[in-house]
């Protein structure tokens, strides 16, 4: 596409996280190769830069959503919340784990997404220090990370919430993180001053397919896997595959679909398998030291890196005629 240049210019460096105890006493180290891979960009970089690419060809929409998708012999008719009804010959649902173009086209969100048995919280807060983990069992707690300032995973049965009312979730977190040592009590204290709050299931899409029709799923919401590690590449090698497969079909949506699933979902599979809460929260004390352990030995390091490798260089990609 041309943005490697600028993504390079763009990257973080990576980040080591040292794990440590309650006295702040390092007891492993994550390095950044494991969390970021070859490149590390912050998500919202890498979409500034496919946005810069694009504005002056594409047009883009801001502030609205698809409330129905009507589909036809000649297209898609979609009505929205705020714009005109239009009528388009494809609608790809890139829209993320708890996709509104799934729900519409495929069914309820509880037909595709399955949850893991944890939760992860964000927070943009201001916080002192070298990039650290804390665990206890079943809970996380880190500073300094590459995803955010502060970063939680915690164990839990499946929760009811509204998705949008982050006060309703901050207190759902210090419930969870009651009693909790190291810095918590200090982290979970400047929550109500947060610059900006992410909430969310660590929760896996399964889809029978993915297209309907004219209608296509794209990203995570149609083989995501919260934290997992893979979903902005199987995003953007997805897309690439998608577009390919339609520009060598010839505007027959039908046969891009079908080539698209068939030569990507092996490629995909890999968001089937893995759970990180366990990983990044383990439930015992032996499971958090065998954790920290993995890390400290070279051999278990470097063949935990190069499985990773593996899972995302896996797919053969076409040059499309381009």
């Amino acid at each position: 596409m041309g943005i490697l240049e600028e993504v390079l210019r763009r990257q973080t460096g990576g980040t080591d996280q040292t794990f440590v105890d309650a006295a702040g006493r390092r007891l492993a180290v994550m390095p950044a190769e494991f969390s970021g891979g070859a490149v590390e960009i912050l998500r919202g970089d890498l979409a500034e830069i496919l946005y810069e690419r694009t504005a002056g060809r594409c047009e883009y929409v801001f502030g609205d959503s698809i409330t129905s998708l009507t589909q036809g012999a000649g297209g898609v008719h979609v009505t929205f919340e705020r714009g005109a009804p239009r009528t388009f010959d494809i609608v790809v649902g890139a829209d993320g784990i708890h996709s509104n173009v799934r729900r519409l086209a495929f069914g309820p969100e509880a037909d595709h997404v399955r949850h893991l048995g944890y939760y992860y919280a964000l927070a943009g807060i201001d916080v002192d220090g070298e990039p650290q983990i804390y665990n206890e069992p079943g809970r996380m707690a880190s500073v300094g990370g590459p995803k955010s300032p502060a970063m939680f995973v915690f164990a839990s049965p499946e929760l009811t919430y509204d998705r949008y009312d982050a006060e309703e979730q901050k207190e759902l977190l210090r419930r969870a993180y009651r009693g909790c040592g190291w810095r918590v009590p200090e982290l979970l204290e400047r929550l109500a001053d947060a610059r900006e709050f992410h909430f969310d299931s660590i929760s896996r899409v399964v889809t029978g397919r993915y297209s309907s029709g004219r209608v296509v799923l794209l990203g995570d919401a149609a083989y995501g896997n919260t934290l997992a590690g893979f979903g902005t590449g199987l995003a953007v090698v997805g897309a690439y595959v998608l577009a390919g497969e339609l520009l060598e079909a010839g505007g027959d949506h039908r046969a891009a679909f079908r080539a698209y699933e068939e030569g990507f979902r092996g490629y995909a599979r890999v968001a089937r398998k893995g759970n990180a809460g366990p990983f990044l929260a383990p439930s015992s004390p032996a499971r958090i030291r065998m954790r920290n352990w993995m890390f400290d030995n070279r051999l278990a390091l470097t063949l935990m890196l190069k499985a990773t490798d593996t899972y995302a260089t896996r797919i053969e990609l076409k040059s499309y005629g381009l």
